[in-house]
Formats: structure tokens, C-alpha cells, sequence
């Protein structure tokens, strides 16, 4: 079969063989559905992260733009793209010769499961492409009654902001009074609280002077408020959905912004996972049961290359393959616990092996509970590191390149978990909405070794004050000083400095 006569029914023939060798493995995923398209269509399906009912913007054209003169160039090619669904979606590239769909299969149904079962996952609407169609009608009727330029430029201030959210808040309890939708919390409006009662007992459990005396405190609130927020709040865009003076619909694209930031957010918090998963999978699936002999060497230059090394960046499915393997092998030869740990050894280490074969039961587990972040944390090994010959870089101001810091094990596991804490964003909470007394917005960066960049500080700077309306601040660390910089509507300057 050559590559330009696949079709849907080649794809369709090849599915029910695939499907069952995944669940036979143990994998377990939504229905999955196939579609065939070409290099202009999945990049347009690419730019829209998946979606192509999501709401019109400028930003989706530059990133097709991007991905299409790639793909022309000979710079980047996308082979398939899934999105979490129930039943999941996945675009195959038409132009893949059989082997690569193949594969490219293999990956999808491993990435299905680890979507369905991952517990980040577990929070996420599965039935997204409804509600990208939704966001979609309430902000193209925003565009008809306010204008293209007026919605599109606030929306351009809230993409600049998408990433001010708490990615663990579905995880965590941090609001004791929120409504929760989705695993998200939920904005809502402050009113006042009757106590609960029939209908016919309500004028004597709740009397008028009750709600009178309720109103007069709400309003004494307002002349005399309590500190806002109560705590620090990293789910920023939820507090300017509380509390920044914006229109009905500005609260609602807000909103729509916010919504879809959470349900992209655990694919951040998981690529390496994600990715080294579904790696695994076609991997084993390929070389075990799917190739035909003719067909090894194609696979083996495919494969190779997705799990090659990258100069200057990391890449999730090389590490992410790698360090399930590892982990499968170590709890197959039981290398891992109190005994195996205080071996001092080395021959006896490299050569321990108590036949347990709790591998493949291991890396199920992992693949359930864990995230990148913890997933680093707790599998990453000295001897993992030795093995692949890993190291740390850093920036060095003085010739402007990235170098090695260093080949130590302490140091390594450091900048990798640096880089993958709140998904290498910086984590910036709100702590005053009435800073100085003013009624100005005072943020708080918490320094983690890595300063703000200035530039990107100005501009969510500018972008927070267009949606406040009152002068923003931001606490954080530069060259060893504690500041705030403050951006007051006309011009970003230095508030506040003190020695460290």
C-alpha cells in the first residue's frame, strides 16, 4: 500500500486490531474516532488547540501561519493530534505513509488512557468541544453588539493574563464559600443570606427586620470593608471576575478565558508523563505485535527521532520513555526501598535483582497518580542520571550563552524541578486590593531564584491595570533587593525598594 492511497477505510480496517492489542496491554481510553486530514487542516486544527469551533481571533491565524510555513519549510511536522474528549478525537496526517499511522494510532489510544485515568485529568470536561462551540456563539454575539475591535482587544488582555490561575485549586480545598463547576471555582455575586426555610415558614424564620439588619451590614461592609482578599489568591482571574469593576460581557469573555486555561492546564502539568506514556506504549505495541518485518526500519528512524536529544531543551519523550522504563525495571529487579537504598555496594547494586515483577503493575500506578512535577521528584535517581549522562545549564550574563552548571545529581534534579513548578510560570498571588489605602492593587511574586523578566512584568502590568483601573503592583525579588514596581496608567516605576 503506497502512502498517497490511504483512506478512512484503510484506517478503519487497521483500528479494531490496534484497539485490541492496547486493551489487551491493560490500557483503557474512550472511544476513540479517526479522522484523515491534510498539513493545511491540522494546523489550523493545531492552532486552535484541537478545537476548530473555538471563537474567532487574531492570535489562532498567527499561530496556523507559524505551523504551515513550518510544515512548508521543511522545519516541523505534526503527526497526529488528540484532544480529551469522551469519545476522543485524534487527526491523522493523510500524507503519513502506513507505518508512521501505525504508530502514530498506537500513540493516540496511550494517550487516550492516560487522559481518561490521570487523576489531573479527572477534573476536565469531557464534552470541551460543546463548550468551545458555546464560548464561541456568546463571544462572535459580543463582537455583533460591541464591536470587533473592543471585544478582540480585551480578549488580547486576557490571553495575556491566562496564565494568573491556580493550577492546583481543583485539587486543593482553598475556598470554603465558592461554588465549584467542573473542579473550578466559581466567581459569585455577594447577596444577602436568608436562612433556610419552607416557603410557608420563610416571613417567620427570615422577618423583614432580619434582612434589614443584613442589608445595613452588608452595606456597613462596603463603607468598611475587610481585608480583600482574606489570604493570598493565586487564581488571579478569579478575583478580577469578583471584584474588578468590568461590563456584563467583559465578565463573561473573562470567564470563557479562565474556563478554557483550566481545562488546558494539567496538559502542561503532565507533558512529560503524557508524552514518555504514550511513547512507551507504541513502542511495545510496534516491536510486540503491530510490525510487519519489512516495516522495522522505517519504525526504528521514526522512533529514533522522537526520542532524540535536542540541543538547548528538554524533550518530554525522551525523558518521559526513559524514566518509565527505568521505573519498570526497577520494580521488576526490586530496586528500590530501604534495603536496596542503604547498599553501599556499587557491584552488588548495578547487579540486584529479586525478581518481584511488579514493573508493568508500577507504571500503571504512576501513570494514575502522579503529575510531572511529583513525577521527577520522586523517580529520578543518581544512577538514572549517570546512565544518560544528564546535567544542569544556566544562563551566563556575561557572554550571553547557556552553559553547564553543573554534572551533580542535587543540582540537575533542582533546575529540573524548578522548571516544571507551576509550569515554569512565575507564581504570583494577589494579597491587597486596597494597597496603601487607595484602593490599588498590590501582587506578590514569590521568589523561587528566578527573577521576574521586566519586560513581560510591564506589560501584565499594563494589562492588569486596563481590567483594575486603579494603579497595580507587584512585590518580588531584583538583584538581591526586595521592590515593588508599580504601573500607575502612565508610566512602571520602582515604588518601594529595601535590602534583602
Amino acid at each position: 500500500m503506497s502512502f498517497s492511497s490511504i483512506t478512512l477505510e484503510d484506517i478503519a480496517q487497521l483500528q479494531p486490531k490496534i484497539e485490541t492489542i492496547a486493551s489487551d496491554y491493560g490500557l483503557d481510553f474512550f472511544p476513540v474516532i479517526f479522522e484523515l486530514v491534510d498539513y493545511d487542516a491540522i494546523s489550523k486544527l493545531a492552532a486552535y488547540g484541537g478545537f476548530p469551533v473555538r471563537y474567532p481571533h487574531w492570535r489562532f491565524g498567527m499561530e496556523y501561519d507559524q505551523l504551515s510555513k513550518g510544515y512548508r519549510y521543511g522545519l516541523q511536522k505534526i503527526y497526529e493530534m488528540v484532544i480529551n474528549t469522551n469519545p476522543c478525537y485524534a487527526y491523522l496526517m493523510k500524507s503519513n505513509p502506513i507505518i508512521d499511522q501505525k504508530l502514530v494510532m498506537a500513540h493516540v489510544y496511550a494517550h487516550c488512557d492516560f487522559f481518561k485515568n490521570n487523576y489531573y485529568f479527572g477534573h476536565t470536561n469531557r464534552k470541551m468541544i460543546d463548550e468551545m462551540a458555546n464560548h464561541a456563539i456568546r463571544i462572535r454575539r459580543y463582537i455583533d453588539l460591541h464591536g470587533l475591535e473592543a471585544v478582540e482587544n480585551f480578549i488580547d488582555t486576557c490571553h495575556s493574563l491566562e496564565n494568573l490561575i491556580d493550577s492546583y485549586s481543583p485539587y486543593i480545598k482553598r475556598h470554603n464559600d465558592a461554588k465549584i463547576s467542573n473542579g473550578i471555582i466559581q466567581p459569585h455575586r455577594r447577596s444577602v443570606q436568608k436562612l433556610k426555610s419552607k416557603r410557608y415558614m420563610d416571613k417567620f424564620i427570615n422577618p423583614p427586620e432580619f434582612i434589614e439588619a443584613q442589608e445595613k451590614s452588608s452595606e456597613e461592609d462596603a463603607v468598611n470593608p475587610r481585608h480583600i482578599p482574606q489570604n493570598p489568591e493565586r487564581d488571579i482571574l478569579l478575583f478580577l471576575m469578583e471584584y474588578a469593576p468590568l461590563e456584563n460581557w467583559q465578565h463573561d469573555i473573562l470567564g470563557i478565558i479562565r474556563e478554557e486555561a483550566y481545562y488546558f492546564a494539567p496538559q502542561g502539568m503532565t507533558k512529560i508523563m503524557n508524552e514518555g506514556w504514550a511513547t512507551y506504549w507504541h513502542s511495545t505495541m510496534m516491536t510486540q505485535k503491530i510490525l510487519e518485518p519489512g516495516e522495522v526500519i522505517d519504525y526504528a528512524e521514526h522512533h529514533s527521532g522522537t526520542i532524540a536529544n535536542h540541543p538547548g531543551r528538554l524533550n518530554p519523550y525522551r525523558m518521559g520513555v526513559l524514566l518509565f522504563k527505568d521505573i519498570e525495571e526497577r520494580w521488576n529487579k526490586g530496586k528500590f526501598g530501604k534495603e536496596y537504598e542503604e547498599c553501599d555496594d556499587i557491584r552488588e547494586k548495578q547487579n540486584w535483582d529479586k525478581q518481584l515483577g511488579l514493573g508493568r503493575e508500577k507504571i500503571f500506578e504512576v501513570r494514575k497518580l502522579y503529575s510531572d512535577l511529583t513525577f521527577i521528584d520522586t523517580f529520578l535517581t543518581e544512577e538514572f542520571c549517570r546512565e544518560h549522562k544528564m546535567f544542569a545549564f544556566a544562563y551566563n550574563k556575561g557572554n550571553k550563552r547557556y552553559e553547564i552548571e553543573s554534572r551533580e545529581f542535587e543540582m540537575i534534579k533542582k533546575r529540573l524541578l524548578q522548571s516544571l513548578t507551576s509550569m515554569g510560570q512565575p507564581i504570583i498571588r494577589v494579597v491587597d486590593a486596597n494597597f496603601q489605602n487607595r484602593g490599588e492593587l498590590l501582587l506578590e511574586h514569590q521568589f523561587e531564584g528566578a527573577e521576574l523578566d521586566k519586560n513581560y512584568c510591564v506589560d501584565t502590568l499594563k494589562n492588569l491595570h486596563s481590567l483594575w483601573s486603579r494603579p497595580v503592583h507587584i512585590q518580588s525579588t531584583l538583584e538581591d533587593k526586595q521592590v515593588v514596581l508599580g504601573f500607575d496608567g502612565k508610566e512602571f516605576k520602582q515604588v518601594w525598594v529595601s535590602e534583602n
